[in-house]
């Protein structure tokens, strides 16, 4: 086939469903520690009445992914290369990311791990630290192949049993119509007295919104990583690119109308899947949420780190039955595991890219896969050292691994992702064709919004949370 002629022919209709996979992957990894551990609390303490908390912070961080997805599409390129043709001193905007980001996935892969231990010992026969390594076995042997179809089908399974269980929970423990309604109306609601007294808990309900807000729906790695599974599935200009290579900008130099309209319309297949991975998200996340509300508020318990859902399980088994305490674990344990192999999915394809570009030599002695079993195999051993280490409270480690990818780049990554779609695309190509791949003008507009918030969490929360 010749190369003008591979841009295949988008779906339309309800066949777009059928090809939903990067989103699927991407929301396994969205909810994660963030959505089983915080959100639960957040209920606890504040009630149904910050749901628009969540919806907010997914809404927000959906632009970033999506918008990567959309210029992955019309490229053939992940959001690494994005980054590195912004203009500014060379490769300034991938060291950034590499020396950033190598911190954040040592930190925040163990921590998935030990807390994902946690909830293997409260469901098998383990201790926390075997638990931990089960989980992270598991993970490497998914990921291993490097390949995208059974990492697809694996987080499709995985997530179909975490929105299942979440509803389950959530349909048992439903705290009526008036209550969801009033939830998504914006206000602040106070910290109860039996709250404000116990540890860790502030009297600013701030305190605790603003964490959810920042934490929930992952970081600034997911959005990378949704570049990387819009790669593998193919969808327009990146159809048999694979990973570990920068856009042919000859190729989309001299794109023609026709294959560019084939474009945007896998760019609409982008939209679709993305937002599926958004709703999903948002809909588990409310579940947790309704969860702690219902079950630790009413017995004005706020428990922190894991112990939030196992305390949750125990209180749900005593008064609804065993089995929605049981599905509750099993859908946390679920969440966790699911979001550390996705982890250890992205995070060696991220390092080898920002290697790649920053460190050229690195590229020509070890082949792409050579890059990311390196990594994963790196990941892997500071896995069983973190979980030996901090196995029973991995408290410390989720919430530092969350400062430092959920909040320190996102703000920046918003800009620079608004910068590449409208700033870079259009050198990559001719005017006419930009004008047909040109993503609409509400894109920027959520993006320098994203910008604003999640640079204000990053201004105000990280002091206060490392003064904690």
């Amino acid at each position: 086939m010749e190369k003008e002629n591979a841009i295949r022919t988008p779906p339309r209709g309800l066949v777009v469903l059928a090809l939903i996979g990067p989103g699927l992957i991407w929301c396994s990894e969205m909810i994660g520690s963030g959505e089983v551990i915080l959100s639960t609390r957040v209920g606890a303490i504040l009630g149904t009445g910050v749901m628009w908390a969540v919806v907010v912070g997914i809404f927000l961080k959906y632009w970033i992914g999506m918008s990567g997805g959309w210029y992955t599409t019309c490229t053939g390129e992940g959001m690494i290369d994005m980054f590195d043709r912004i203009p500014g001193p060379r490769h300034w905007v991938v060291w950034i990311v590499l020396v950033v980001q190598f911190l954040s996935a040592t930190i925040s892969i163990g921590s998935l791990a030990s807390a994902a231990g946690v909830f293997l010992n409260s469901l098998i026969p383990v201790s926390p630290y075997f638990g931990g390594w089960i989980a992270s076995i598991f993970a490497l042997v998914v990921v291993w192949s490097g390949g995208f179809r059974i990492l697809k089908v694996v987080m499709g399974l995985f997530v179909l049993v975490m929105v299942l269980g979440v509803l389950y929970v959530a349909i048992t423990l439903f705290p009526g119509f008036s209550k969801i309604l009033e939830g998504f109306l914006i206000k602040i609601p106070s910290v109860p007295a039996w709250a404000s007294s116990q540890p860790g808990v502030s009297e600013n309900p701030w305190r605790e919104i603003l964490p959810l807000m920042g934490w929930a729906a992952g970081g600034f790695a997911s959005h990378v990583w949704y570049t990387y599974w819009v790669l593998g599935a193919g969808y327009g200009a990146a159809a048999g690119r694979g990973y570990g290579r920068p856009a042919d900008t000859t190729f989309l130099k001299n794109l023609d109308r026709g294959s560019a309209q084939n474009i945007k319309g896998w760019c609409r297949v982008v939209l679709a899947d993305a937002s599926v991975a958004m709703i999903i998200t948002i809909v588990v996340t409310i579940s947790f949420l309704i969860a702690g509300a219902v079950v630790l508020g009413s017995s004005k318990l706020a428990p922190e780190g894991p112990q939030v859902a196992i305390t949750l399980s125990t209180i749900f088994s005593s008064k609804w039955g065993t089995v929605g305490g049981f599905v509750f674990l099993v859908t946390g344990a679920t969440a966790l595991i699911g979001t550390l192999t996705v982890q250890l999915a992205g995070w060696p394809r991220l390092l080898a890219d920002a290697f790649r570009i920053c460190i050229p030599g690195f590229q020509q002695k070890l082949a792409w896969k050579n890059q990311f079993r390196l990594f994963l195999i790196f990941f892997f051993v500071t896995n069983v050292t973190i979980v030996l280490a901090f196995g029973r409270e991995p408290v410390f480690l989720v919430k530092t691994g969350a400062i430092c990818d959920g909040l320190l780049l996102t703000p920046l990554q918003a800009i620079w992702v608004a910068v590449g779609l409208f700033v870079v695309m259009p050198k990559l190509f001719s005017r006419e064709i930009y004008a047909v791949l040109k993503p609409h003008w509400c894109v920027v507009l959520f993006l320098l919004l994203a910008f604003l918030v999640f640079g204000y969490f990053c201004v105000f929360q990280i002091p206060y949370v490392l003064s904690r």
